[in-house]
C-alpha cells in the first residue's frame, strides 16, 4: 500500500483490490489526466479529515453567545421552494438515538418534506424512522456477513445491539472495515435512492444528509435555483477511487428528479450485478456514483460548497485546491455534534431574523463564527497548525517565531513540539496542546480579502 506524506500527517492510499470496477454496458467516460489527478488529492483530503483526532465541543465556541432550540421559536421563516424538496437523511441504528433528535428542533423543524432511513425501524421521538433494507432481496440479508447486525437487529430490537456494535474505530483509506455498523452502511445508498424517490415521486430536488451534517437551507435553495431541476443533476464533493468520480456522502449530495429516476430504474433492473459490485466494495457513495455515472449522469463538483469538515477544521484562506472558500455559499458542514448543531441553527436563526438574506458564505463563517474565537494564547486547544518546528522546544519560543515569520499567523506546542500555519484556522479541544494566533496579520489577511460582492456559486 503506497501513501503520501501532507503536513504531519501521513495517508494511505486505497489498494487498487478496494478500487471501483465495474464493467458499463454503457461504458465510462474517461477524464483528462489533470482532473484524476486532482481528484485524487479530494480522495485523500475528504476520506481522511475525519480521521484527525479533533472532535467538535460543546464549548468550542467561548466568546458568542448560545442560545438553547429547546425554547423553540413560534415561527418558521420563509423558505420559498423548500416544498419541492425532499431531504433524505441516513443514520445507523448505533447512532441515531444520539445524533437524530437534535434535528427535529433544528435543521428539520421548519422542513415540511423529509424521510429518515437506517437499518432498524423504529420511532424516535414520536417520528418515523424507516427500514432502509425493508425491500431488499432477503438471499442478500442472509448470506452477506455485512448483514450479521441488521439480522440480529431484525430478531430481537435494540437488545440485539452487541458491545462491539458501538466499538469506535478511526477512519481509515478504506473506511472503518471492522466496524460493523459501517460495513452495513455502503449497502444503503441505492436502497436509499429507490425507496426516497417512491416516497416522493414529485420532489423536483432530493437533498441526502447524515445526522451528523448541518444544511443552511436558505444558502441551499439560493444555490439550487441555478440549476433546471428538469434535467438530471448530480451535485456534490468531488471525490475519486480509481475511474469513479463521485460525490462524498458526508458532505451531503443532492439529485434531481430526473437523476434520482434513472439511478432507481438501473438499479431496479441490475439488482442482483449491483449487490455483487456493492459486496465487494467498501464505499456506497462511490456505488451510488458509479450507477449515475452509467445512466449518464456526471457530477457537478460543488467543493467548498459542500464541506466534509466542521467549523474548527474549515480552512477559509486555503490555496491547496483550485477554489478559495472565501466568497462561496457555505450550504453544509459535517462532523458536527448535536451541540454544534443547535449551535449553528440558533446562529441563522439570528441572522436571518436581522433580514439579512444573503446566502451564508465561507467568509460570514470566518468573520462571525471564527475570528471571535481567536486569541494570543488558547490552552488546551490545537488549532491544527502542521508545520512542524522541530528545534523550537517552548511555547515561548514557538509564539516568537510566528511572529517574526512573514506567513505565519498561527502556531500550536502539541505533545513538546511547535508547529506553526500560514493560514488561520479555529481547531478544537487537546488537552496535550497550547495554541495561539497572530492577530494583526489575520486581520490584514481579512482586509486584504474579496470584498463578495456577489456570491461565487462556481457555474
Amino acid at each position: 500500500m503506497s501513501s503520501v506524506k501532507l503536513g504531519r500527517f501521513t495517508y494511505r492510499l486505497v489498494p487498487q483490490q478496494f478500487r471501483c470496477r465495474m464493467g458499463s454496458h454503457r461504458g465510462i467516460r474517461r477524464r483528462v489526466a489533470v482532473v484524476a489527478t486532482l481528484l485524487t488529492l479530494f480522495l485523500i483530503y475528504h476520506f481522511t479529515i475525519g480521521s484527525v483526532p479533533y472532535q467538535p465541543s460543546s464549548s468550542q465556541y467561548t466568546n458568542s453567545a448560545r442560545t438553547s432550540s429547546d425554547k423553540k421559536q413560534s415561527q418558521c421563516l420563509p423558505l420559498p421552494g423548500i416544498e419541492d424538496v425532499l431531504v433524505v437523511m441516513k443514520t445507523g441504528v448505533t447512532e441515531a438515538l444520539d445524533k437524530v433528535p437534535v434535528h427535529f428542533k433544528t435543521t428539520l423543524r421548519c422542513i415540511p418534506n423529509y424521510v429518515i432511513y437506517s437499518d432498524f425501524e423504529e420511532k424516535i421521538d414520536g417520528v418515523q424512522i424507516h427500514d432502509a433494507f425493508r425491500n431488499i432481496d432477503p438471499a442478500v440479508k442472509q448470506n452477506v456477513d455485512d448483514f450479521q447486525i441488521y439480522n440480529r437487529l431484525s430478531k430481537r430490537g435494540r437488545e440485539g445491539l452487541q458491545t462491539q456494535d458501538f466499538a469506535d474505530e478511526a477512519n481509515s483509506a478504506i473506511g472503518k472495515p471492522n466496524n460493523p455498523g459501517w460495513k452495513l452502511d455502503k449497502w444503503k445508498f441505492l436502497p436509499m435512492v429507490k425507496e426516497a424517490h417512491q416516497y416522493k415521486p414529485d420532489a423536483k430536488w432530493f437533498v441526502f444528509m447524515e445526522a451528523d451534517t448541518y444544511y443552511s437551507w436558505p444558502t441551499l435553495l439560493a444555490w439550487l435555483s441555478h440549476f433546471d431541476p428538469s434535467e438530471p443533476h448530480y451535485i456534490g464533493t468531488e471525490t475519486q477511487i480509481a475511474d469513479v468520480i463521485f460525490a462524498h456522502g458526508g458532505s451531503g449530495f443532492v439529485l434531481s428528479n430526473p437523476a434520482m429516476k434513472l439511478a432507481a430504474d438501473e438499479y431496479t433492473e441490475r439488482a442482483d450485478e449491483l449487490h455483487e459490485y456493492t459486496d465487494a466494495h467498501w464505499a456506497g457513495d462511490c456505488v451510488l456514483g458509479k450507477v449515475l455515472s452509467n445512466v449518464g449522469v456526471n457530477l457537478s463538483f460543488s467543493w467548498p460548497i459542500l464541506q466534509n469538515s466542521n467549523i474548527g477544521e474549515l480552512d477559509e484562506f486555503t490555496t491547496t485546491f483550485y477554489r478559495r472558500p472565501w466568497c462561496f455559499p457555505a450550504v453544509a458542514l459535517h462532523h458536527l455534534s448535536p451541540d454544534d448543531i443547535r449551535f449553528l441553527h440558533d446562529f441563522e436563526h439570528r441572522r436571518l431574523a436581522k433580514s439579512s438574506r444573503l446566502p451564508l458564505l465561507h467568509s460570514d463563517i470566518f468573520k462571525e463564527l471564527i475570528f471571535p474565537e481567536l486569541s494570543n494564547v488558547r490552552n488546551g486547544w490545537d488549532n491544527l497548525s502542521d508545520k512542524e518546528q522541530p528545534t523550537l522546544s517552548t511555547f515561548q519560543e514557538c509564539q516568537s517565531y510566528c511572529k517574526e515569520t512573514a506567513n505565519c499567523v498561527q502556531f500550536v506546542m502539541r505533545d513538546g513540539t511547535c508547529y506553526t500555519g500560514e493560514t488561520p484556522r479555529l481547531g478544537s479541544h487537546n488537552s496535550n496542546a497550547q495554541s495561539g494566533w497572530i492577530i494583526n496579520k489575520i486581520e490584514n489577511m481579512v482586509d486584504q480579502a474579496p470584498q463578495c460582492v456577489r456570491p461565487d456559486f462556481g457555474l
